[in-house]
């Protein structure tokens, strides 16, 4: 009897011990449970598309002229100092960067010399492109001559053609100015050949001819940093075929204003001068890399970078 007591005693107690652990463990897989519905909760409550769009890829083509380095290399340190990410450059030429920004391969370019020199690409592509805010102002094309050459005008290089071996030295084929000299071959029926290459090998091409006072003549455009290396002059364009003095514009792919407003309204701020662009021009060609050359000027300029980041 004694030991049936104390088994019935047994009984009772792992009884009232289960139900005891039944009742803790009810509780505590309540709590998680409200836990869990309070962090979905707080994810739904919070800004839409805030994180992601510093999170998401950003994508910025450029053409490989000297001044769209510098700017595409000074986007990039500003956009990661606002935050982003994930911040890509990408170089083309200038007919793949308009179709690249039309099919959205590329969010952006500051690269757009608007509205001569890349009208024809503009043209074709436009009606598919944001326009989105001029960066640089007065930007102008033509063929430069060292200062010591004795002729001042497109018309005379005929005359003169022995004396720069019958070659104007021009930049890669796709460039908008080597289409606008391939115009003034034609309106000034010019007896030359356009050489056609890359902007370094021009810059190289000249400088060997300043070096020995040699003739030569190239397409050269403003901002470049050879008018603060060289002394060097433009021949005069009486037919125009140059056009008038472009400027530089921002272009977007359609859309990014409504998925990326903040990196959208830097777009907007992004304004600077031929001082600001030919510095870190100046530092590339002195043979810093362009993403040191562009943090430089970041470091060096950052109430202009405040403001277009929108910290003003």
């Amino acid at each position: 009897m004694k030991n049936l007591k104390l088994n019935l005693k047994g009984k009772k107690f792992g009884s009232v011990l289960a139900i005891v652990l039944i009742i803790g463990l009810s509780f505590f897989t309540a709590g998680c449970t409200e836990q869990g519905n309070e962090n979905v909760e707080g994810a739904e409550s919070a800004p839409p598309g805030e994180t992601s769009e510093f999170s998401e890829p950003v994508k910025i083509g450029y053409v490989l002229w000297d001044g769209e380095i510098a700017s595409t290399n000074v986007m990039q340190q500003v956009l990661e100092q606002a935050g982003y990410e994930d911040v890509e450059i990408i170089a083309v030429d200038a007919g793949p960067l308009y179709q690249g920004v039309a099919d959205g391969q590329f969010d952006f370019t500051t690269s757009a010399w608007l509205p001569y020199t890349h009208q024809n690409y503009w043209e074709t592509y436009g009606n598919r492109i944001d326009s989105v805010q001029t960066n640089l102002e007065d930007c102008k094309i033509g063929l430069a001559v060292p200062s010591y050459v004795t002729i001042d005008s497109i018309e005379e290089l005929n005359n003169e053609k022995d004396k720069f071996n019958g070659q104007i030295i021009g930049i890669d084929p796709g460039a908008g100015i080597m289409q606008a000299s391939e115009t003034a071959i034609n309106e000034y029926d010019l007896d030359m050949e356009l050489v056609s290459g890359s902007s370094a090998a021009m810059t190289a091409s000249l400088k060997k001819s300043v070096d020995s006072e040699e003739w030569t003549v190239v397409t050269l455009w403003s901002p470049h940093w050879a008018f603060n290396r060289w002394d060097l002059k433009y021949l005069d364009d009486p037919k125009g075929a140059y056009g008038e003095a472009d400027h530089v514009e921002t272009l977007a792919r359609q859309g990014l204003e409504e998925e990326k407003p903040d990196l959208y309204g830097i777009l907007t701020r992004f304004q600077w001068t031929h001082d600001d662009i030919q510095a870190v021009m100046m530092d590339i060609e002195s043979g810093m890399a362009p993403e040191e050359a562009a943090a430089k000027w970041v470091e060096n300029n950052p109430e202009k970078v405040k403001e277009w980041i929108g910290e003003e």
